[in-house]
């Protein structure tokens, strides 16, 4: 299946299902970027944005083993990669962000958001992230780690990889890192910046390297 053109994924469809002329791009770019806003678009933008968003879905699913339930948002300026036995579960509401890098195993519950430039890799026990959580853009997710024995080089030793776990309604705040093997509990705020190295419990705010509760939510 040929590849879309990333400057131009919609089909030919009528004028009037089109954004105006000159805007059209720069409506792609918006959505891109800001994606969230897939759900408010007026009902001709809408129709036209379905149209874009089917074409590209369509060949996602057709080259990689990205499975989707639902209506869902996926930049095609992401870069999402699931060879077999690594695959990539999307379902219905959630989005994907320009620039973000997905490797699966990965599991994304119901409205997920993951903003741009964010760099998720299941590594080999894979992650889940559930329901209506909020990955701020930049953020990493990497769910495997080099060993590094003194015996021999590091590039020859392989992984480990434990998994990751976000429970629901979690929000990670911009440029946060998760490492491997951490399960964040339903509820928790990650602080901006934040490195993620042990587990997180429920209802917790947490921030800082290494990240440490600093409060309850109310």
């Amino acid at each position: 299946m040929t590849r879309p053109d990333n400057a131009s994924q919609n089909p030919e469809l009528p004028a009037a299902a089109h954004p105006q002329g000159k805007y059209e791009a720069q409506q792609k770019q918006r959505l891109n970027y800001m994606p969230w806003l897939y759900w408010s678009l007026k009902p001709k933008l809408k129709a036209w944005a379905q149209a874009w968003q089917a074409q590209w879905q369509a060949y996602l699913t057709d080259m990689e083993t990205v499975h989707i339930e639902g209506e869902v948002f996926i930049s095609p300026e992401a870069q999402l990669f699931a060879e077999p036995g690594r695959a990539i579960h999307i379902r219905d509401g959630s989005f994907i962000g320009a620039n973000a890098v997905l490797h699966g195993p990965i599991d994304i519950g119901r409205k997920v958001g993951i903003n741009h430039h964010c760099q998720i890799d299941g590594g080999k026990k894979g992650i889940v992230i559930g329901d209506e959580c909020r990955i701020a853009a930049y953020c990493s997710l990497i769910a495997f780690n080099h060993r590094y024995d003194m015996a021999m080089p590091i590039s020859e030793q392989g992984i480990n990889s434990k998994g990751i776990t976000l429970g629901k309604d979690i929000w990670l705040g911009t440029h946060t890192a998760v490492v491997d093997g951490v399960t964040i509990g339903d509820k928790a705020v990650v602080g901006m910046r934040s490195v993620v190295t042990k587990d997180i419990a429920a209802n917790t705010v947490a921030a800082g390297n290494p990240a440490k509760s600093i409060k309850q939510r109310p």
